[in-house]
């Protein structure tokens, strides 16, 4: 049963706050979620020249090795301030661990980042 007890929010490892250069999160056990995720992107201020932000999700079945990117479970690049975005992963289809890989690139580029994930978790 899917209820707000069973509704569990997760932060994908990555340094939240300012970054500079390419960022790889930890890997996040995903195994006991339910259905879909909801992986969002959250930048604040992005500061440089020709900047760009191009954030994904990878899976991996041991959390270490194989990492591989999720079909589909790619954002919109970024390239100026205030830019809020939102995937669904659906959890079936990825292997047990996944991660945020964002690359930065341009002139001095700054981004203030950070991504979290929520969705179901089996409560039985």
């Amino acid at each position: 049963m899917l209820d707000a007890n069973s509704l569990t929010y997760a932060a994908l490892s990555t340094p939240e706050g300012e970054v500079s250069s390419t960022v790889t999160g930890s890997a996040v056990d995903i195994r006991g979620f339910i259905g879909n995720i909801k992986v969002t992107q959250d930048v604040g201020t992005a500061t440089g020249t020709s900047e760009t932000l191009d954030g994904k999700i990878q899976d991996s079945a041991d959390g270490s090795t194989g990492w591989a990117d999720v079909t589909g479970a790619t954002f919109t690049q970024v390239t100026d301030s205030d830019d809020v975005q939102s995937i669904s992963v659906e959890t079936r289809a990825t292997k047990r661990y996944i991660r945020y890989v964002g690359t930065i690139a341009g002139s001095t580029p700054t981004f203030d980042l950070g991504v979290s994930l929520v969705g179901y978790t089996d409560t039985v």
